[in-house]
């Protein structure tokens, strides 16, 4: 019996992940191709698609690059700093984590749509913010936030303050200190942070169907077209745009995953 255990906790354990994930992956991936190769690139060659595509690929860049800077900025206030509220922001870090997406972006339509204050003095200085794309970005913003902070955080807590202090006496400034001895040891956890959060980016649903507007070739990103396909009947044309994404997921998770084992083994 005591032989037979673990054979049957990984029975069972291969068993969930089968039902869950590749039962569900493979289904689209047939459906994808069920007509033929020829039929799938067709779906993801039309201009509607192209640009739900190119949309969600360079607001989550934008949201990757500005949150890769803040966030480490953010960790190195954590870590480094001793302020009242300390605790506080470390909660609003995680609150993202926490919260539904479509509630992030009901806040943000609350906070800079045109019926509001804010939001429609910039809608009539021709800067609009909700249903347009800065309301994408700053959707992206919001529910990523969490991803380099928690990457950085622990590898910023691991660093020897002695090689700062010995990098100083031996006449560095703070910028050749920052590039030469900080830099290097956090850089792949900064990198993992920032792959997690383009991944994450590129495949969010909840706040961007709140906040975009949802209009073709101008704020339809490809998560809420496949939503739209299904919708209007052709389930093909879906799992085509679906197996974009998946392809996205299936080459920057185990990126992430290498390089938040690297940050790791250099702590």
């Amino acid at each position: 019996m005591n032989r037979a255990g673990p054979y049957l906790l990984r029975g069972l354990v291969i068993f969930w992940v089968t039902w869950l994930v590749v039962l569900p992956v493979s289904a689209v991936l047939i459906r994808a191709f069920a007509d033929g190769p020829a039929a799938f690139v067709e779906a993801i060659a039309n201009r509607t698609a192209l640009d739900a595509l190119w949309l969600s690929t360079w607001t989550a860049a934008i949201a990757t690059a500005i949150n890769t800077v803040t966030g480490t900025a953010i960790a190195w206030a954590l870590v480094r700093w001793e302020f009242p509220g300390r605790p506080l922001l470390a909660a609003l870090v995680d609150l993202p984590l926490a919260i539904p997406t479509l509630v992030a972006g009901l806040v943000i339509v609350a906070l800079f749509g045109p019926q509001s204050l804010v939001g429609g003095a910039l809608a009539d200085a021709g800067l609009p913010i909700a249903f347009a794309r800065p309301g994408i970005v700053l959707a992206l913003l919001l529910v990523t936030l969490p991803f380099v902070v928690r990457a950085v955080e622990p590898v910023l807590a691991e660093l020897d303050p002695a090689e700062e202090e010995a990098a100083v006496m031996l006449g560095a400034n703070r910028r050749t200190v920052f590039l030469r001895v900080l830099l290097p040891p956090i850089l792949p956890a900064v990198a993992a942070g920032a792959v997690q959060t383009f991944a994450r980016s590129v495949a969010e649903f909840g706040s961007i169907v709140a906040v975009s507007g949802n209009i073709a070739h101008k704020t339809l990103t490809a998560p809420v077209y496949v939503l739209g396909e299904i919708e209007g009947g052709n389930p093909a044309g879906a799992a085509a745009v679906s197996v974009v994404l998946l392809g996205f997921a299936v080459v920057l998770h185990p990126l992430a995953r290498m390089l938040a084992m690297r940050a790791g083994g250099r702590k």
